[in-house]
């Protein structure tokens, strides 16, 4: 998932302390609600350590109610912008962890998603929610859903 709508500035200057406006935490409420409707709710959720990336793990655990099940949201590094997802990834499909929402920012998402599918030919919108499964064996993942936060349909043509 990309992060919500953020702000433009910052009192500090920081790009890392930019937090999300009051429509991007309402739009991540809604991207959060329709996957609950669609069964898709997180068991898991990694975030990079930006506020805004943050800010919009916290929302998606709690209107999930990931915090009253197991898992919770974890903050690292390697999903800051630069960071090595990918490995990331694959170690989480090694140990068999499920329906992980790893919460991040672009380019690096699209890259993370490309380099798992092979290609992935759309834009990556903020609050967009893109749900692969990544085979435990290694190899290529698969495609299962993309959750457009325009229309907050879940998109399975072409998935498997």
């Amino acid at each position: 998932m990309r992060h919500g709508p953020a702000e433009d500035h910052t009192e500090s200057g920081l790009d890392a302390d930019r937090g999300l406006t009051v429509a991007g935490r309402e739009r991540v409420r809604a991207v959060a609600k329709a996957l609950l409707d669609a069964n898709e709710a997180p068991m898991g959720i990694i975030t990079s350590p930006l506020v805004r990336a943050v800010q919009t793990a916290e929302i998606v655990a709690i209107v999930t109610g990931l915090g009253e099940r197991d898992g919770g949201v974890e903050v690292r590094r390697g999903m800051a912008p630069g960071g090595d997802a990918v490995q990331m990834v694959h170690q989480l499909a090694l140990v068999r962890r499920k329906r992980v929402l790893v919460t991040g920012h672009e380019p690096d998402l699209s890259g993370l998603v490309t380099s798992l599918l092979g290609a992935f030919g759309r834009p990556f919108d903020k609050a967009m929610v893109v749900g692969l499964h990544v085979p435990d064996q290694g190899g290529a993942a698969r495609l299962r859903f993309v959750l457009d936060p325009r229309s907050l349909k879940l998109e399975t043509e072409g998935a498997d």
